[in-house]
């Protein structure tokens, strides 16, 4: 099990839900016979609402609230796994947080880009043992399943290998897509950061956009004690009809030391098969 979780010696059972898009039955299939043969002490339970469609979502907002709440408040189930990003797991983090019971503070809950509405709603609350990591989605990726082990070695046995090689011991990290965050910032979601070191990754954002989320997040963070900030990898800019004139280190940067946020480098998390697994607050040895 991950670090900070009991040890189990049944199967790990992971419950699979998708608060944003949905995912196909044959993906499912995938990752079932990835983790069985790579990971058997692993129990996969998708969810019936990951293969639902509403218009752009994985289902209603009650659906998508509906099946998160049942994985998270179930005795038998040891972690959530979100089942890809998109958009929509901000319309359902609160009312899905807020019907949270004891049972779901004793999990483990992992995903990254629009699921870090979920992941910043449930830091927020002090529930359970919250990572930015790799998703089932991932399978889809060219060498995905090498991005699906990893989260499954660090749900099933806490491998130290894959978390983000640079998390200092002692110190507290979150990881968030920027424009995820950004959105959440000032909102009811929106954990305290206070004395944390905040990674951001980005993909398929213009350079601006990306210019400009940076500007109202460090904006917004320049007076609430952040201890540094990192960067991922920006993949898959688009073309601009003009060059920006900044790459995205240089714009981080930038924001960061214009907001007295001290910048610390590179991390290895991204919208890719080598995302790494960044757990929620302190890394303990």
């Amino acid at each position: 099990m991950a670090q900070g979780t009991k040890s189990i010696s049944r199967p790990v059972r992971i419950g699979i839900c998708a608060p944003s898009t949905p995912f196909t039955r044959d993906a499912a299939d995938r990752v079932l016979a990835l983790a069985a043969q790579s990971h058997p002490q692993a129990e996969l339970l998708f969810h019936e609402q990951c293969f639902f469609t509403q218009g752009h979502f994985a289902g209603s907002d009650r659906e998508r609230t509906d099946s998160f709440v049942a994985l998270a408040n179930d005795p038998g189930i040891d972690a959530i796994w979100f089942v890809r990003g998109g958009y929509g797991a901000a319309r359902i983090a609160e009312a899905a947080v807020n019907r949270l019971n004891d049972i779901a503070s004793d999990k483990i809950y992992l995903g990254y880009s629009d699921a870090g509405n979920m992941l910043g709603a449930l830091y927020r609350a002090g529930i359970g043992n919250v990572a930015h990591g790799p998703m089932p989605s991932d399978i889809g990726r060219s060498g995905g399943e090498v991005a699906v082990r990893r989260a499954l070695d660090w749900i099933v046995h806490g491998k130290p290998d894959a978390i983000e090689p640079g998390l200092i011991s002692g110190q507290n990290h979150v990881a968030f897509n920027l424009i995820t965050l950004a959105m959440m910032t000032g909102t009811r979601l929106m954990p305290d950061l206070r004395d944390h070191i905040l990674i951001i990754e980005e993909i398929s954002e213009y350079l601006y956009a990306f210019d400009r989320a940076m500007f109202h997040l460090c904006s917004n963070l320049a007076d609430q004690g952040l201890a540094g900030i990192k960067l991922g990898r920006v993949d898959d800019i688009p073309e601009n009809d003009r060059p920006f004139g900044e790459n995205p280190e240089e714009i981080v940067k930038r924001w960061a030391q214009g907001n007295e946020i001290p910048y610390l480098g590179r991390a290895e998390i991204g919208h890719d098969v080598r995302n790494r697994v960044v757990p929620f607050g302190r890394l303990e040895n």
